[in-house]
């Protein structure tokens, strides 16, 4: 299964797993509770889902990767203690709290989650002296004599043996008793997260062209040549610091992080090419609303990967719309809550319940915790309640004009891609690029578009119409093959 299908199953497991009876009692027994075992490719993002996972199903999240570790991380060091047996007192050996459940118990401290996911990656490649300790507790659930928490789901990923020569076979007696799932790479559904992730619009564009060049490992006689979805999305990050430090993206820094040295130099003349691509037909201008007839007529007459790079190009644009205009609807979202919570409280509690909610915030977008912390330190210089709600009609108003920036430029998109293309093939493709972007989908849902609607609701009818074509198509295939 992709990516996308393994989280779903983690998220299903975890529900179960977490699901109590009326007697407060887990419904599934700990003892029943298989831990998950992911194999897949490197760098397919197993770790990411797993903090997706962790943040929708509002538990925690400890992660560990295990070839990092020994086995006296893993389950203690060894320690001399007496003990009485049969009337004599004898030493005896015990060991230190694991590093890693006493750092399940550090994070609960913390966070006050008494539930959570333990994460193990690379567990298929540990060392030879630590293999028997994973054994150990992907079947019974504990490190030496120390037991996971109640509450706590084990999850483990590994890589097949043809990506890395440490791997260690798992054997039936072990297989037997966890739920292993085989993860396979998939461009479709990484291209929904690169979008969320704001990959670059030039390598989603490539990869859209070149779908064969989005996973590949090769060993030849020189070694190994790969490139990854971990390596694209990396890629991504320098080409957007390079372009802001108005640094060339070459060749040579690309291959850093394509080590597939075809698909590198193929990318690399891509890239200038895509840059070529939004001097020439000027998609500031486009996306500004300013639309020149020799454009119109270039794209008319370009090859297709052409014309999906431009639309690319397009999309690019917009998704920096939409990801802004989703960060400050949700900023405001979560400080509207804030907001109505301090304003039901007790005057003199409301600083401490802020600071509550700001350490309770993910530490990926500071952005609300510095506006609850300038909250906090408004209420207690003895501002009013009404100066802080002055400050939140600010924000929307900023949100409003976002709003209005953003429905300007999918209008101005609009325009160009019917004057250009109409009802055609480039149109669906545009309209599929929006559907797959999940900050679009959010945007549309909330403020509409009624060229969206129009366009993807042919799209939706043409969708039915080919599965219904289909289907025929196979009942009269059946009926040729029956003689009927």
């Amino acid at each position: 299964m992709n990516i996308l299908q393994a989280k779903q199953e983690i998220k299903t497991a975890i529900k179960a797993y977490l699901m109590k009876d009326d007697n407060d009692r887990y419904a599934i027994p700990v003892t029943a509770q298989r831990p998950i075992l992911l194999i897949g490719p490197p760098g397919i993002g197993k770790t990411a889902i797993m903090e997706q996972i962790a943040r929708e199903c509002h538990i925690g999240l400890v992660a560990y990767t295990m070839t990092h570790h020994t086995r006296q991380s893993a389950i203690g060091l060894p320690m001399i203690v007496s003990h009485t047996y049969g009337g004599k007192t004898y030493s005896a050996t015990e060991y230190t709290m694991s590093e890693i459940i006493g750092s399940v118990y550090d994070y609960m401290a913390s966070t006050k989650k008494t539930e959570g996911i333990l994460f193990l990656d690379e567990i298929n490649c540990v060392s030879e002296t630590l293999a028997p300790t994973m054994l150990q507790f992907l079947q019974k659930k504990t490190f030496g004599s120390h037991k996971i928490p109640h509450g706590w789901i084990i999850v483990a990923a590994g890589n097949p043996p043809e990506y890395n020569k440490s791997v260690r076979e798992f054997d039936i007696v072990t297989l037997d008793r966890v739920r292993k799932i085989d993860i396979e790479e998939d461009f479709s559904v990484w291209k929904s997260y690169a979008y969320d992730q704001n990959v670059h619009p030039s390598i989603i564009t490539y990869l859209e062209i070149k779908k064969e060049n989005f996973y590949q490992v090769e060993t030849t006689p020189s070694g190994k040549r790969f490139v990854t979805a971990r390596g694209w999305e990396d890629l991504s990050s320098m080409i957007r610091v390079l372009e802001t430090l108005l640094e060339p993206v070459t060749e040579a820094t690309i291959a850093q992080y394509v080590q597939h040295d075809k698909i590198a130099r193929d990318f690399a003349n891509y890239y200038d090419l895509y840059n070529k691509y939004r001097d020439d037909y000027h998609v500031q201008e486009i996306i500004n609303g300013k639309i020149r007839p020799e454009t119109v007529e270039r794209v008319r007459q370009a090859r297709f990967d052409e014309k999906v790079s431009l639309i690319g190009l397009l999309m690019g644009y917009l998704n920096e719309d939409f990801k802004e205009w989703n960060r400050q609807n949700n900023h405001l979202e979560i400080i509207f809550d804030a907001l109505k919570d301090i304003k039901e409280a007790v005057p003199s509690e409301a600083p401490k319940l802020l600071e509550e909610k700001i350490s309770a915030l993910d530490d990926k977008d500071p952005g609300v915790g510095k506006a609850l912390y300038h909250y906090k330190n408004q209420l207690l210089s003895g501002h009013s309640f009404d100066e802080l709600r002055e400050d939140f009609n600010g924000r929307v108003a900023l949100l409003e004009d976002q709003t209005a920036l953003t429905q300007k430029h999918l209008e101005s998109a609009f325009d160009f891609m019917e004057e250009a293309f109409g009802e055609s093939q480039e149109m669906v493709i545009f309209i599929t690029e929006l559907n797959t972007s999940r900050p679009a989908v959010d945007y549309i849902r909330m403020n509409g578009c009624q060229r969206y609607y129009k366009y993807n609701e042919g799209l939706l009818y043409t969708s039915k119409e080919d599965k219904m074509l289909e289907e025929i198509r196979n009942v009269r295939r059946q009926a040729d093959f029956l003689g009927i």
